[in-house]
C-alpha cells in the first residue's frame, strides 16, 4: 500500500497563520499536523508517499526532503491551479503504478489505528476502494453517503441543498433521527480510479471533484467499502480548531 496525501491548499480560512506557510505545516502540539499524518502512516506499514504540494511548495518539501530522514521514500508534484481535488490525485498516477493506495487529506487528524482498519477492512473483500465517515444526526454537515446493508456506499450526496433534504427524506433515504453519514476524507483507491478523474468536468462551483469522480465509480459498478472512523477525527478548518488541538495533552 502507498500512499498520497493532498496538501496544495493554502488554507484560507486559517487567516494570517497561512501567510508564510501551508496549512499542513501549521503545527499541533509541536510538530507540523502533515507528519502527524506521515508517522500515522508508517506506523501502518505504510513506506511510500507522495505529496501534492501547491500553496508555498518549498516549505513542506525542504521540511520533509526525500523521507531519508525517516526511513522512507517521499516524492511530490506541485498542484500548480488549485481547481479542487478531482484532479489533485493525478500527479500521483505514475507513482501509484498498479498499487492500491490510502488517499488522504494533508489537515484531517485521526488515530494512527484509523489508517490500519482502513486496510484491514479493504483486503476484506475485491473492493475497488474504500471510503471512511463519521456518523451525526446533524443532516447539514458536508457530503452524506448513503450504504446498503453490508456497508458498502450506494450512493453519494455532495453538500445537499434543503430541497435536497427534503427530497431525500420523502424518499426514504434519509429517516428522522436516524445517523446520517458524512464523508470523512480519508480513502483507499485502486488506480482504476484515474480512469474516472479523468473524465471529470468542473462543478457549479467551477471545481474538479473528487466525490462527483466517486459517484461515476459507483455508476460503473465498482464496490467501495465503508468505514466509520472510531475516536478522534478532527479536520483542522480554521484557528479555533487548531486552538483546541493545542488545549489537548
Amino acid at each position: 500500500m502507498k500512499a498520497v496525501i493532498l496538501a496544495a491548499g493554502k488554507g484560507t480560512r486559517m487567516r494570517d497563520l497561512t501567510n508564510e506557510r501551508p496549512k499542513p505545516m501549521l503545527h499541533v502540539q509541536g510538530k507540523p499536523i502533515l507528519e502527524h499524518i506521515i508517522d500515522g502512516l508508517i506506523e501502518t506499514g505504510i513506506r511510500e508517499f507522495f505529496v501534492v504540494t501547491g500553496f508555498r511548495a518549498e516549505v513542506i518539501e525542504e521540511y520533509f526532503g526525500d523521507g531519508a530522514k525517516k526511513g522512507v521514500s517521499i516524492h511530490y508534484g506541485r498542484q500548480l491551479v488549485q481547481d479542487g481535488t478531482g484532479k489533485a490525485p493525478e500527479l500521483a498516477k505514475a507513482f501509484v503504478g498498479e498499487s492500491p493506495f490510502l488517499l488522504t487529506y494533508g489537515d484531517i487528524l485521526v488515530k494512527p489505528d484509523t489508517y490500519q482498519r482502513m486496510v484491514a477492512r479493504f483486503n476484506q473483500d475485491s473492493f475497488s476502494g474504500l471510503l471512511t465517515v463519521t456518523g451525526s444526526q446533524d443532516v447539514t454537515k458536508g457530503g452524506i453517503i448513503f450504504f446498503d446493508n453490508h456497508f458498502c456506499v450506494k450512493r453519494i450526496v455532495e453538500k445537499p441543498s434543503a430541497a435536497q433534504l427534503e427530497e431525500l427524506t420523502r424518499e426514504g433515504w434519509l429517516k428522522p433521527g436516524a445517523i446520517a453519514w458524512y464523508n470523512a476524507g480519508i480513502y483507499i483507491f485502486r488506480p482504476s480510479i484515474f480512469e474516472f478523474t479523468g473524465r471529470l468536468e468542473k462543478s457549479p462551483r467551477g471545481e474538479y471533484e473528487l466525490t462527483d469522480a466517486m459517484s461515476a465509480f459507483l455508476q460503473a459498478e465498482h464496490r467501495l467499502a465503508g468505514l466509520e472512523i472510531q475516536g478522534r477525527w478532527v479536520d483542522v478548518r480554521d484557528p479555533e480548531v487548531l486552538a483546541e488541538l493545542e488545549k489537548e495533552q
